[in-house]
């Protein structure tokens, strides 16, 4: 008999409702799949190595070549099955199972032994972040004036909203619910539209700077300084990068701190001649050159913090060459997402064209 299903639904080791003995009867599988909810169930040896597994398609295509409730379970069971190690996470194992059209996928160790089991529908909802987000809000905008000359930039409106509700909208959706605003020009006007963030389902505090300090000089008012890795993003970029891929990128490869770029492509708008000396050797017809460029993202571990000292002006490019000095490690995560820098009247009006108001960001 299979005994009651003994871990709740929210338990870490659901998935050990989902095994059943080999010699389980279609009767047993059937009660054991009501009774998980997992929608699959794993067919083990007693010492749990991985034999096959069941879903309810599986048992109703057996009973459809006439086989009963009493037939043993190995006479419907996919001998097999698709797995992984537990290795495999991330948009890898997404894509693996998006592929494969699967909803469930097994872990399994070295020696075959079910550890644990990948559910499409927890993939895909966002996991909770208590990581605090940083957004760079106190810029003057002065390349986009008129537009920022009785408005701070963050607050100019793209698709019906502000574009620094766009940004926080979308690390929301992701599962941030911690940020941390940088305000100077006309920072008064930035909070009272945001307050402390109730209106998003956030929570928002300030740092108020009395002079500009650059795009990362503000991060030395953090007080208390974050006890774990943080994202940090400039407030007029407009990205579908994901802040938690970012994040989990960061951490496997620890580093200091990360640096999201963008590969750049840029064609010379003539032909370009290479010489020798006075001696010509080759010709380059408006050649592409492709460089990667800072997309103004990043995550940062808070021992990053220490090269900096509060009301110092410092840029991040400079917060990530002092790190350089002390060896710690810089790493760049190439991202491929849309990304618009809304530097200049002509990116508003492309931003504006991109995000219309029903368009979710």
């Amino acid at each position: 008999m299979i005994p009651d299903v003994p871990y709740p639904q929210d338990s870490p080791e659901r998935w050990r409702n989902g095994l059943v003995p080999v010699d389980s009867l279609v009767s047993d599988v059937i009660r054991n799949l009501d009774r998980s909810g997992l929608q699959i169930a794993m067919v083990v040896t007693a010492d749990g190595e991985l034999i096959g597994t069941v879903t309810d398609g599986d048992i109703r295509r057996g009973l459809l070549r006439g086989l009963s409730l009493s037939s043993p379970i190995e006479s419907v069971m996919h001998r097999s099955p698709l797995v992984v190690s537990a290795a495999i996470t991330g948009e890898a194992l997404l894509q693996l199972m998006r592929v494969n059209k699967l909803h469930q996928l097994p872990i399994v160790d070295d020696k075959r032994r079910v550890v644990g089991l990948n559910l499409w529908d927890d993939l895909t909802l966002p996991a909770q972040h208590p990581n605090p987000v940083v957004i760079m809000a106190g810029g003057k905008g002065t390349r986009l004036r008129p537009h920022t000359e009785h408005c701070p930039k963050p607050l100019l409106p793209v698709g019906g909203k502000p574009i620094l509700e766009h940004i926080i909208e979308r690390a929301r959706l992701e599962g941030f619910s911690h940020f941390i605003l940088a305000v100077h020009y006309l920072g008064e006007m930035i909070e009272r539209c945001f307050g402390d963030g109730s209106r998003l389902n956030v929570r928002i505090e300030y740092l108020r700077e009395q002079q500009p300090l650059g795009t990362a000089g503000a991060l030395g008012l953090l007080s208390p300084r974050p006890n774990t890795a943080f994202v940090v993003t400039n407030g007029d970029v407009l990205t579908d990068v994901r802040y938690g891929e970012l994040l989990d990128f960061h951490t496997r490869h620890g580093a200091a701190a990360t640096m999201a770029v963008r590969l750049h492509e840029w064609q010379h708008p003539f032909g370009v001649v290479r010489t020798q000396g006075v001696d010509i050797v080759g010709f380059e017809e408006k050649p592409i050159s492709r460089s990667h460029i800072n997309a103004g993202v990043y995550v940062l571990e808070p021992s990053a913090l220490d090269m900096l000292r509060p009301g110092e002006h410092c840029d991040m490019p400079n917060l990530f060459a002092r790190l350089q000095d002390v060896t710690a490690r810089t790493i760049a995560y190439p991202m491929h997402e849309p990304w618009l820098d809304v530097g200049r009247v002509d990116d508003l009006e492309r931003a504006r064209a991109d995000y219309q108001p029903n368009t979710p960001a």
